[in-house]
């Protein structure tokens, strides 16, 4: 079965990040990235690209869109052809194309849905758009076979990963769970170090990264960084 499940990216726009929140003195361009996983019982889109904000918010942060009926035309299917959805979480560059989508089940962690709409979250239109069909979920899940939702807390108390077994290994979809590849591999590291024993002090690492590892990723696929992190070989 896994041999018929294959992950698509898929490139929905950017983003320009002020200083203020890049940590350092200068702005950050960074990547708005989808994903579609082909699997025997039909399509998942993880995330669905920046959607419509308010002045203020595109002042801020200054997006520039590829529009998601564009992207899956790219990749040889339609908005109708899309299954299911998986939101990492609900911010306004992650779930900007759900409307597009009403009646496609939207797959989201009960508290993420919940503080979403407990307002000062995301744009209401992006939430509880017409024809908006939620299934929440209570922690992790296998949602098709050898398909899992696994939460991963941290940006967003919500957020969750979507693990893909492929023929070749391995795949998460990390979303926004770490920023970048490389922050993952730090973390991965002090946990290798952690278990090796080595003496503290030692950075702590995010808790459901045990249960990343248990599936043994290959790659590491990540909602705002183009590079990919792989097992070094160990």
């Amino acid at each position: 079965m896994v041999n018929d499940i294959s992950v698509r990216r898929l490139d929905l726009g950017y983003f320009v990040r002020p200083a203020s929140e890049t940590g350092g003195p200068e702005p950050r361009v960074e990547p708005v990235l989808a994903y579609l996983v082909r699997h025997e019982r039909g399509l998942i889109l993880f995330d669905t690209g920046i959607g419509a904000a308010d002045p203020e918010t595109e002042a801020h942060y200054r997006p520039r869109r590829h529009g998601l009926p564009d992207a899956l035309a790219a990749a040889g299917v339609a908005l109708a052809d899309v299954s299911l959805v998986v939101n990492c979480h609900l911010h306004f560059d992650h779930c900007g194309g759900n409307p597009l989508l009403a009646g496609a089940p939207i797959l989201v962690q009960d508290v993420e849905l919940a503080t979403a709409r407990g307002g000062d979250y995301t744009f209401e239109e992006l939430l509880d758009f017409p024809g908006a069909t939620y299934e929440e979920l209570d922690g992790e899940c296998e949602i098709w076979p050898g398909v899992h939702i696994v939460p991963t807390p941290g940006h967003t108390d919500g957020h969750q990963s979507l693990v893909v077994r492929q023929s070749d290994g391995t795949v998460i979809l990390a979303g926004q769970a770490h920023d970048f590849a490389s922050e993952f591999a730090s973390d991965h590291l002090a946990r290798r170090a952690a278990l090796d024993g080595v003496t503290p002090p030692l950075p702590p690492y995010r808790p459901w990264l045990d249960r990343l590892i248990d599936f043994d990723p290959r790659r590491v696929l990540f909602a705002h960084d183009c590079a990919v992190w792989e097992p070094s070989g160990d």
